[in-house]
């Protein structure tokens, strides 16, 4: 189906030939329609589906359709788990609604405190938001969630994981009843407790599933590679140095450390990685990210938390360096590639921590991941290691010399310098005596404990 099929006002249809969009994903196919017919949708979908698309065309034409005069409080909400996927959301909805008269404002923790504020205090009709700060900003007053016609809920089994669900339901409590707003959810699996929240806080939703097999695009070409955890590196840059068409690469780890420990492998041996964690700022963050799309980092390294909502067209390759344990989420990283008809390539590796994962991967999926095994010259041994340096804190020395450092307790001398010992007082010999020879000792008679005598001897 095409979207010129579908009855889009002019100003939707205009934004979605601006993105190069003609034909309808099998998601957009099943859920538009129903939504365009004011139906509420609960939709089962992973990312790269075109299910942001779907609701954000939704979206549109009923914000269009029902012009209201509201005010500065918003018309729209859009509730997503984590900061990166909101500021997609919000990209693509500035570039599908750029014909279309509105003003959206994303709000997530981590920058623009005031000014998030202020936007909110000035008037929006989209939101799209996290949980947590949205919710701030509610208590303070800053806008109200009495005038709501649709709200979209994204990845709503991430909420649960990511333990955000009492704060989706303090929101929902607040929104109107669910008989005045649409709603449509989206999530990975609809689950029972997803279903129970669709149950609580939605108007008869209408179910709408793609099949795991078809969540997986046919146009990423997979391969799985047996390694040991020894081998995964030098075979990593092996495939690097064979896979010449690779221009934007993403690695995905099951932890943090070892994702750490990567990173600094691969710019060691000249490869512009960087690594996406939770412990690093919002603002490096997003820098990180930007450099990502503009090409400046070639290699992104990430965990499955870290990585949510990360949307970058152009990765060509993914790199499982690690076999997830949950096999939705294997679904969700290969997702990262092949995205809007593009071709891509996920390289696994299954080594002797992880294989373990393989056969419920496989089983979710619905289909075996094709086996190669590597040649010799596929492995690259001789590698550089990072050179690891002990970073130590250095406190500055009052009243001393600039740039001089010391330790707390030192008496203002520098950091890993020894105090010269001090000369003892010149003492007097006796006569006879040198005063720089050698004093003699005399031994001290040891104290007996007191009320022990000494034993009386016997004749």
């Amino acid at each position: 189906m095409k979207f010129s099929d579908l009855d889009l006002p002019s100003e939707v249809l205009q934004g979605v030939q601006s993105v190069g969009f003609t034909h309808l994903t099998p998601v957009q196919e099943q859920a538009i329609p129903l939504a365009l017919a004011g139906q509420d949708v609960a939709g089962q979908a992973q990312t790269g589906t075109g299910k942001t698309a779907a609701f954000l065309i939704a979206l549109f034409t009923r914000l269009l359709k029902n012009p209201k005069e509201t005010g500065t409080d918003p018309r729209a909400l859009i509730i997503a788990p984590t900061r990166e996927l909101v500021m997609q959301i919000g990209k693509d909805a500035e570039a599908l609604g750029e014909a279309c008269p509105f003003k959206v404002q994303t709000i997530f923790g981590g920058v623009d405190y005031e000014k998030q504020r202020q936007s909110l205090r000035d008037g929006v009709d989209i939101i799209v938001a996290t949980p947590g700060r949205l919710i701030d900003y509610a208590k303070q007053k800053a806008f109200s969630f009495s005038k709501i016609e649709s709200l979209v809920i994204d990845e709503a089994d991430r909420m649960f994981d990511m333990g955000f669900i009492k704060d989706l339901r303090f929101i929902l409590r607040r929104l109107p009843p669910f008989e005045q707003r649409q709603t449509m959810l989206f999530s990975a699996t609809l689950s029972p407790r997803v279903m129970e929240l669709a149950y609580d806080f939605m108007n008869v939703a209408v179910k709408v599933e793609v099949e795991p097999e078809q969540v997986t695009a046919e146009l990423v070409d997979q391969v799985l590679y047996y390694a040991s955890s020894k081998e995964k590196f030098p075979l990593l840059l092996g495939l690097f140095a064979r896979e010449k068409e690779q221009t934007r690469v993403m690695l995905f780890l099951n932890t943090k450390r070892e994702a750490e420990k990567l990173t600094d492998r691969l710019q060691a041996n000249d490869v512009k990685a960087e690594l996406i964690s939770g412990d690093i700022p919002q603002r490096k963050r997003m820098k990180i990210l930007e450099d990502f799309r503009e090409g400046k980092v070639t290699h992104l390294v990430a965990t499955d938390v870290a990585s949510r909502g990360i949307h970058v067209d152009g990765v060509t390759h993914v790199i499982n360096y690690d076999l997830p344990q949950d096999p939705e989420d294997y679904v969700h990283r290969i997702g990262r590639t092949a995205r809007a008809g593009a071709l891509g390539k996920a390289i696994s590796f299954g080594d002797e921590d992880t294989v373990f994962n393989l056969p419920d991967i496989e089983e979710y999926i619905g289909r075996k991941i094709p086996t190669e095994f590597p040649l010799d010259e596929d492995f690259i041994w001789n590698y550089k290691r990072p050179v690891r340096t002990r970073r130590t804190e250095a406190l500055p020395v009052r009243g001393g010399r600039p740039g001089a450092t010391s330790r707390p307790g030192s008496g203002g001398r520098s950091a890993g310098s020894r105090p010269s010992p001090a000369k003892p007082p010149a003492s007097k010999a006796p006569a006879g005596e040198s005063a720089d020879a050698p004093k003699k000792r005399t031994r001290r008679p040891r104290r007996r404990p007191a009320g022990d005598a000494p034993a009386a001897k016997k004749d």
